[in-house]
């Protein structure tokens, strides 16, 4: 079975507002503390805290801030006094997201609806005042935007089981990605990766799986610098489409498929009614991947004990029992 081992020499970073860490970093001297991150991601991650307004030198506890749209641009402003802290966070977010670069995050957790670390949805005020809820933090927009593959969340979204599930998944795999390309991979390290995530690939979306494929294909007649960027590119956006049942249910049967051979009677009928259990929402989906894996390793079926789609991420997690 494919193994999403963590490498103690290397740890998979990941970058978080300080906050959500239980840091009293906030404008009002408290913190909005995340028991999953601190308490159960933690356990698999190397956090790298920031807190754009901190470290920019505005202080704890500070005067509270808003977005403002003046024209084409949006400001960061207080909400009190009115001061202009737009360029300085400009400023500052550029040297930041280049210094966070050489760290080699593999994730983000940004605090939701924060002038600074919101990810979407963030309030952005008229000159009259009126407030809509489309804007992005002055930091955070910057981040995603110069990162665009890396995996990234707010804390609010993630108490969301699916999205939970799905960041998570995306953190692993883009580790995977980048060891494939961090030194002089080979086309044979490409067929070889491609292959254990084909399962996983198609949970996601069809099309890419499919576009995946032919690049995988084409990879001597290509340029190696467009294949790799090409296939990260496709790759990690194929993963940020949520898997639903139905794409989730399709693998699964698919899966079945390449025991049938190997499996009697009762084992085949046991399995199919569990993944008809899983699409009606009736169990779980980890309770079919954990039959579907147990017949796997007992009749040593090589496709399937190397496809990550079985176990993306920690089992520790529990993320597929709640999806």
């Amino acid at each position: 079975m494919t193994e999403v081992a963590v490498d103690a020499d290397r740890p998979i970073r990941l970058g978080v507002s300080s906050c959500l860490l239980g840091n009293e970093v906030r404008y009002d001297g408290g913190h909005k503390r995340s028991r999953f991150v601190t308490d159960l991601l933690a356990q698999f991650v190397e956090w790298v805290p920031v807190c754009p307004e901190v470290e920019v030198g505005m202080g704890t506890p500070r005067p509270a801030l808003r977005l403002v749209r003046e024209g084409e641009e949006v400001r960061m402003l207080e909400i009190a006094s009115g001061r202009d802290h737009t360029r300085e966070m400009q400023r500052y977010t550029a040297r930041r997201v280049r210094a966070l670069r050489g760290l080699e995050l593999c994730g983000y957790v940004l605090k939701k609806d924060s002038p600074s670390c919101g990810m979407t949805r963030v309030k952005v005020y008229s000159e009259k005042g009126a407030p809509t809820k489309d804007g992005r933090g002055l930091f955070a927009g910057p981040l995603m935007d110069s990162h665009p593959n890396l995996p990234v969340e707010d804390e609010g979204r993630l108490n969301d089981p699916q999205l939970r599930e799905n960041f998570i998944e995306r953190v692993f795999a883009y580790r995977r990605l980048r060891d494939l390309f961090r030194g002089r991979w080979t086309r044979g390290q490409l067929v070889a990766f491609h292959t254990a995530h084909k399962l996983q690939l198609m949970a996601h979306a069809l099309e890419p799986y499919r576009e995946l494929g032919a690049l995988v294909a084409s990879v001597k007649q290509r340029p190696r610098e467009e294949v790799r960027e090409t296939y990260q590119n496709v790759f990690m956006a194929a993963l940020a489409r949520v898997a639903t049942r139905a794409r989730n249910t399709n693998v699964l049967q698919h899966a079945a498929g390449h025991l049938k051979a190997g499996l009697d009677s009762a084992s085949r009928i046991e399995l199919a009614e569990l993944i008809h259990d899983y699409r009606l929402e009736n169990v779980p989906l980890i309770v079919p991947v954990t039959l579907l894996r147990h017949h796997a390793r007992h009749l040593d079926v090589a496709y399937l004990n190397g496809q990550t789609f079985l176990e993306p991420h920690p089992k520790e997690l529990m993320l597929r029992n709640h999806v």
